[in-house]
């Protein structure tokens, strides 16, 4: 299983960052491999529109299953990301990566879909 963090670094010690469109760095955690990869997304940042797509996008490039960040993702962003059965889940935005990971595995992150 493939989980992805948003992320303001590129370790399991970064903090999660409460955007997903415009997260800095998507971590992904390859749970069958124990690696760890990080996918720069701070292009973004300069985006007027259509971040959640261009972020949504990556997260089915990376073979995704599971989502995991703060605040949760915007309209346009959920309705593509609804279609591929990636699980998307909020509230771990004042977490280290590592936190909000043990977070997700004991099931107290709340999943937006």
């Amino acid at each position: 299983m493939k989980i992805v963090f948003t992320a303001k670094g590129k370790t399991w010690e970064s903090p999660i960052d409460a955007r997903f469109g415009r997260a800095e760095m998507f971590l992904v955690y390859d749970e069958e491999s124990d690696t760890l990869e990080a996918i720069d997304n701070s292009a973004t940042e300069s985006m007027e529109h259509g971040v959640g797509g261009v972020s949504s996008k990556k997260m089915i490039n990376a073979g995704a299953n599971v989502v995991i960040t703060g605040n949760g993702a915007g309209e346009k962003a959920l309705k593509i990301l609804k279609t591929t059965g990636i699980a998307f889940f909020t509230g771990a935005g004042e977490m280290s990566v590592k936190e909000a990971y043990e977070a997700y595995k004991a099931n107290k992150l709340q999943q937006q879909f």
